[in-house]
């Protein structure tokens, strides 16, 4: 095997087999992280929906609660002779724009006393079967779904209307709440072909979007066995006649709202597992392509080294090679540079050498005084090779240079700049720098982060207070560093709150360390979630991702402090950092 082959092998299994490996390990890493993102988003979309319709029918379970205790309804006692309850219902039931089919009110035998819409009056029309029971602020309410006469379909909110003067009901108010609504908060998820259904306790579909109310029908069990369980995402065999084939079903419960705890219900978000996989796959033929390209650059690249490695080698082989048979020294291999270069020279004085040396002593001396004169040479090698690279360093200071010169150092330095600015930005959550200490006034890094996002803030309607109490407000720190966690914290503050809304900084001292409060009247952090808000990619807010709290946390145990999570005197979120006071060497 010649020695260009046996460095094209060597070449290609250096090369090579670390790069498939490290590609095999980053896809299957990086796949199961997406694949783990899009079941927590398809999770965390079904929670999100089912909060929605949960206050969506509190508001409505409200209303009947509310308008049933009202001195008006008492009018059932009389029958509404007079037509005010009539009258009150009709300009609720305008007034609500089409939220409600239908406002009535019935006595203790059924009949409809009054209602928004004068049809029907007089008579006890059947009431569907009562579908839940639900208490509403001490009052008992019953729910049905069924067809509210038309193509639509309601949902019947019936609640007892007490008397004022004896015991028992009089009647009860009935709500006819158009339930089309809660279809139209599922079909706006259901992008991307997905499937969503609202399941009761009992796993029956008891809304949906449009396909999916296209393939099952309303109060279809079919979704029974995948109605169980905590937010989560989980892959099922699908069957006829939603989709044949895997589905992934992203599962998820409202956690109640204004301290109703809801009816039990679930939303599920149901995706083929192709659909819902296509970036994995897209990104295994990016990894691919990669590698197939990384596989050509490395054996053209491999080639052409080893070929010129072996080249004058194999030169030097046969300038042996003739020596040996015939004694020829006219014919030299060609002269190269470097190692190489200096092995062909040396070889051809020794050979040179021993031609002209008659005696073994004779030519021990040549060889030994060869190797003291190669020792030398490569010591005068690396001197002047260290001295150009010294001199290129030296160069982007000169003062002299012209203006083309000085033009591409600029492109050189701002290019550098930006690449170093990448670079470090991803670095800063995994090998972050270690701070460097100086010192720094808090106070007028507050201010700068206030002036900074002053045009946000502005824009959102949001308004910064500032309580600097801090009678030392300048400590060692790095300046650079404690400004990325006051952004931080701000821009989190800026990104939840909505207009109108306030952020808090405060600052206050003793002889041991230095306090930095911020605060806002958000909607907080639920104390579940405290011990865990500054781990890496745990977050709240969509679209989040869940690193800048960690990297804050980082900053800070760096500069020997420390940093918690609370509730403000505001309502919302306190974060309260704590740092020693350094004394500088």
């Amino acid at each position: 095997m010649t020695i260009r082959r046996t460095l094209l092998r060597a070449f290609l299994l250096v090369g090579l087999v670390p790069v498939v490996l490290v590609a095999l390990v980053g896809f299957s890493r990086a796949s199961r992280a997406l694949q783990d993102e899009i079941e927590h988003g398809l999770a965390a979309q079904a929670e999100a929906v089912a909060s929605d319709i949960d206050k969506l029918v509190y508001e409505r379970l409200q209303n009947a609660a509310t308008w049933s205790r009202l001195e008006v309804m008492q009018d059932l006692q009389v029958g509404d002779v007079d037509k005010r309850l009539s009258a009150f219902l009709q300009r609720l039931q305008r007034g609500y724009g089409g939220l409600y089919l239908g406002l009535s009110a019935a006595d203790r035998l059924g009949r409809t006393v009054a209602a928004g819409d004068a049809a029907g009056l007089g008579a006890a029309a059947p009431m569907p079967s009562v579908w839940q029971s639900v208490e509403l602020d001490g009052q008992a309410l019953s729910l049905s779904i069924a067809p509210a006469g038309g193509p639509k379909t309601g949902l019947l909110i019936r609640a007892p209307v007490a008397s004022a003067f004896a015991s028992g009901a009089l009647g009860e108010l009935r709500l006819w709440f158009d339930w089309g609504q809660v279809d139209q908060l599922l079909d706006q998820a259901a992008d991307g072909g997905r499937l969503v259904a609202l399941v009761d306790g009992q796993g029956r579909v008891v809304a949906g979007s449009k396909r999916l109310l296209a393939r099952l029908p309303r109060h279809a069990a079919d979704l029974a066995a995948w109605a169980g369980g905590a937010a989560s995402a989980r892959l099922v065999e699908g069957r006829a006649p939603l989709h044949d084939g895997p589905l992934i079903v992203g599962s998820g419960q409202a956690r109640g709202y204004a301290g109703f705890a809801g009816l039990g219900w679930r939303v599920l978000v149901l995706v083929p597992r192709d659909e819902a996989l296509a970036p994995v796959r897209s990104m295994g033929w990016i990894f691919v392509a990669l590698l197939a390209v990384v596989a050509l650059g490395t054996t053209l690249v491999a080639g052409w080294t080893s070929q010129a490695i072996a080249r004058p080698i194999a030169a030097l082989t046969g300038f042996t090679r003739r020596y040996r048979h015939g004694g020829d020294l006219a014919r030299l291999p060609p002269a190269q540079r470097g190692e190489v270069g200096e092995l062909r020279d040396a070889f051809v004085h020794m050979v040179q050498e021993i031609e002209q040396s008659q005696q073994r002593l004779a030519r021990a001396s040549a060889l030994a005084a060869v190797g003291e004169m190669s020792a030398v040479i490569a010591h005068e090698v690396r001197t002047p090779l260290g001295i150009l690279r010294s001199s290129s360093q030296v160069l982007q200071r000169e003062s002299g240079l012209s203006d083309e010169g000085r033009e591409l150092l600029g492109f050189i330095e701002s290019e550098t700049e930006r690449l170093n600015g990448l670079v470090s930005q991803m670095l800063d959550s995994a090998r972050p720098r270690p701070p460097q200490m100086a010192a720094t006034d808090v106070h007028e890094l507050i201010h700068r982060v206030v002036v900074l996002l002053t045009s946000q803030a502005e824009t959102k309607g949001v308004r910064f207070s500032l309580q600097l109490q801090a009678a030392q407000p300048e400590l060692a720190c790095d300046g650079e560093q404690m400004m990325q966690v006051l952004l931080n914290l701000v821009l989190n503050g800026l990104q939840i709150l909505g207009r109108g809304g306030e952020i808090a900084i405060a600052t206050l001292d003793d002889a041991q360390q230095l306090t930095i409060e911020v605060a806002d009247d958000g909607p907080g952090i639920a104390p579940e979630s405290r011990a865990r808000i500054f781990e890496a990619f745990f977050f709240q807010r969509e679209g989040g991702l869940g690193l800048g709290l960690a990297v804050v946390q980082r900053i800070v145990v760096a500069h020997g402090g420390d940093i918690e999570a609370g509730q403000s005197r505001l309502g919302g979120a306190l974060f309260r950092i704590r740092l020693p006071r350094t004394v500088l060497s």
